[in-house]
């Protein structure tokens, strides 16, 4: 199995050249796995994607986090939806009162966008989803509910004997002290995450940040590196980074949290265009 970032940045990209190093695209994951691709997310990252030499023609699968404007605010340039040979199945966790289709539907109209879901020539198929398990060729998929503002799920997706969690947008502690959490039963996320071999999680604030922040969906870094060790995952990702953040700041908060916990667990900050084999 093997992961390709596309997009790491939380909210509106950045364009600042301060952002080159680690990206300043949103939310966009490749999956690829014997001639299968999933796509994890539809920000603007996914522009990136429609340069993969992995792109090929056929079945191509979307899997939505949720419907925030920094998850999808690249899917209507997303090249194979305009294809009328491509079959382009999107997966979206459900809602209490409008269907996947309405929801998404909304973007794809003016003033937002131009081009409505009739002019999409592609095969589209949509699914919704909750706490679901599912099969896409020769991946296993497990999504749940997670901590976020609206309806909002994380991934764990299995090749072979590989595992790899993606939980992007995710605010585990609501303002708590993860040190004091006991029973990890009730911990947001902890079937996706527990034991994965990598685990790709949002870690958008410092703790500062975050102290002034709480309630608005995301984690800190200190805080995302305890739920790594509390889930026993092998390799922690921190993504969604702060749009402010600049790469000076990115590098300097690296060696600081590196140095605060070097044997907590094994971890690296994100970096757009990153290729991981699993």
């Amino acid at each position: 199995m093997n992961i390709t970032l596309w997009g790491v940045r939380g909210s509106i990209p950045t364009t600042s050249p301060d952002t080159a190093a680690y990206g300043g695209n949103t939310s966009c994951v490749e999956v690829d796995a014997d001639d299968w691709m999933l796509v994890l997310d539809a920000g603007t990252g996914i522009q990136g994607l429609n340069r993969s030499k992995n792109l090929r023609k056929g079945r191509i699968d979307i899997l939505l986090t949720h419907l925030h404007i920094d998850h999808i605010q690249g899917l209507g340039f997303f090249q194979p939806l305009f294809d009328p040979e491509a079959e382009v199945h999107i997966w979206g966790p459900a809602g209490n009162s409008q269907s996947l289709r309405a929801r998404l539907g909304r973007y794809f109209s003016p003033p937002l966008f131009p081009v409505y879901f009739r002019n999409l020539t592609c095969n589209l198929i949509l699914h919704e989803i909750e706490k679901s398990e599912f099969t896409i060729g020769p991946f296993s998929v497990s999504s749940d509910y997670v901590i976020h503002p609206g309806p909002t799920v994380g991934f764990r997706i299995q090749n072979q004997d590989s595992v790899f969690t993606y939980i992007p947008d995710h605010e585990f502690v609501l303002g708590s002290n993860p040190l004091k959490l006991k029973d990890l039963r009730w911990l947001s996320g902890r079937t996706l995450a527990d034991g994965a071999d990598l685990l790709l999680h949002d870690a958008q604030y410092t703790t500062d940040e975050y102290q002034k922040k709480q309630g608005w969906g995301h984690s800190s870094m200190d805080d995302t590196i305890h739920y790594g060790k509390l889930n026993q995952v092998k390799k922690l990702l921190l993504t969604h980074h702060d749009p402010m953040h600049s790469d000076e700041q990115l590098n300097l908060l690296k060696t600081q949290l590196r140095e605060k916990y070097n044997s907590a667990v094994d971890f690296d900050i994100a970096v757009e265009g990153s290729r991981i084999e699993l």
